[in-house]
């Protein structure tokens, strides 16, 4: 296919009317559109409507809080009762975990060999996340006090995949496999039954099932999270939740944030693309036409080329351009965007790669689309949206790991640092912390004055 065909397939595939996207843009699918081009200062983040990704909508927040709050008091029914309402599916209590028969039929439904795939992707999963692993370790002084850290996998995981608008197949392995490099005993996989058949997507099951995991519930939306958070007769509670979803899920995993521990709230799916005039102008409009194919997902090219700003401004109905001066300041505006997925297509990608701080991800060069990190190449797929890769990192194996510190005194230690501790128990006025210490202190201190009495 020439690539102006290809850019034609593209555009053609995504043009059904879209959802505002984080950014804050609107498409009337009526009326031609182009992208809206900006030139670079920190004012246009308000304009774009970057500033207002994570505030949160009462409306929502009300919604969400009642079905989790249901769901807490009753569990199964509440869970049930949802699943009902939301997914149109009066679900038998029975078939609210997945069998061993659905698994069995569902890799007769599946046509493609996922054995195969898997077996490829899990081998780079497993390569890039093992240099990630920490190790225990200890610290000895010469005095005899021993310090240390203890790394330990969390014991039990809940992970949601997505099967509405689209059955996130790969999001299965680029969740678990790092869950089961970093040790995790059990987990549990929520995915939302299907509106016709009642069934989780069969690929989805049958990539579960080729990694191992035999826990598998027909669940969705908030009340899936609000299940895992805090158990039911069927679903055990779980110590942490991963995994994307929509604004429903994103918003349930807010609030339960607390009660258990989330990977991160995430947001539609976004690209950034930063493109001097070397860029292959087929490259940029394909990738970023690739994840506007998302729900409400949304794209930024970000260029110091205005003939690549003309060129690209007709060929996209939704997004942004934004033009700067120079490659540096297209560095500063990523770096303020934060954006989840970026690409570099330059004539020296690498080079800026040093001036970038904030990005989920970062792919370099002409043949590097952010599909290949979606799909196959080993990271995670999970990355921070909405600007929050500011402060929040990809999904990794040390999401699933905790840490315990450890610290061994003998009493020749404590009693060296015994003044240090006094003082700072009497300025803080805590008597009792400083109680604590001395009292290991006072058969020595009786022993002591008894013996100055004899002397006497």
């Amino acid at each position: 296919m020439a690539d102006d065909e290809a850019c034609l397939a593209g555009r053609q595939a995504i043009s059904k009317p879209r959802l505002p996207c984080p950014f804050g843009a609107r498409n009337d699918s009526k009326a031609k559109t182009f992208m809206q081009v900006f030139r670079w200062d920190k004012t246009i983040l308000k304009k774009i409507g970057r500033d207002t990704a994570q505030l949160v909508d009462k409306n929502l927040f009300k919604k969400i809080n009642r079905i989790i709050t249901e769901v807490q008091r009753n569990g199964d029914t509440a869970l049930r009762r949802f699943t009902r309402e939301f997914d149109g599916i009066d679900l038998p209590l029975k078939r609210l975990r997945v069998s061993e028969g659905d698994i069995n039929r569902a890799y007769q439904k599946t046509k493609i060999d996922l054995v195969s795939l898997l077996k490829f992707v899990r081998e780079n999963i497993t390569a890039y996340y093992q240099k990630e692993l920490r190790r225990s370790y200890k610290v000895e002084s010469r005095e005899g006090t021993k310090l240390g850290k203890l790394y330990r996998p969390i014991e039990r995981v809940g992970v949601y995949i997505p099967g509405g608008t689209a059955p996130l197949i790969s999001t299965v392995y680029m969740t678990v496999v790092p869950a089961q490099i970093a040790g995790v005993p059990e987990i549990a996989i929520v995915s939302p039954p299907n509106r016709e058949t009642g069934d989780v997507d069969p690929h989805i099951l049958v990539a579960a099932d080729l990694l191992g995991v035999k826990e598998i519930y027909r669940a969705g939306g908030a009340q899936a999270i609000a299940a895992l958070a805090f158990g039911t007769r069927t679903i055990k509670k779980v110590d942490k939740i991963v995994g994307p979803g929509n604004m429903y899920v994103a918003e349930a995993k807010r609030q339960v944030f607390g009660y258990v521990d989330i990977d991160m709230v995430a947001g539609p799916s976004e690209i950034a693309i930063i493109a001097d005039k070397t860029a292959n102008p087929t490259y940029v409009t394909c990738d970023l036409l690739s994840q506007t194919e998302h729900y409400a997902g949304t794209a930024v090219l970000v260029t110091n080329s205005k003939l690549l700003c003309e060129t690209m401004r007709k060929r996209i109905d939704a997004g942004y351009i934004i033009l700067v001066d120079s490659l540096d300041e297209a560095c500063e505006v990523v770096n303020e965007i934060a954006p989840e997925h970026l690409e570099i297509m330059t004539r020296n990608p690498e080079k800026l790669l040093k001036k970038i701080k904030n990005a989920g991800a970062i792919f370099l060069g002409d043949y590097t689309p952010t599909v290949v990190g979606d799909y196959v190449a080993g990271p995670s797929h999970v990355l921070p949206t909405g600007g929050t890769a500011r402060y929040f990192s990809p999904l990794s194996t040390s999401d699933f790991i905790k840490s315990s510190q450890t610290i061994f005194y003998t009493k020749e230690n404590l009693s060296r640092v015994r003044p240090f501790i006094r003082q700072l128990a009497d300025i803080e006025g805590l008597v009792l912390h400083r109680i604590s210490m001395e009292s290991r202190f006072v058969d020595l201190e009786k022993k002591e004055a008894s013996g100055e009495k004899k002397k006497t």
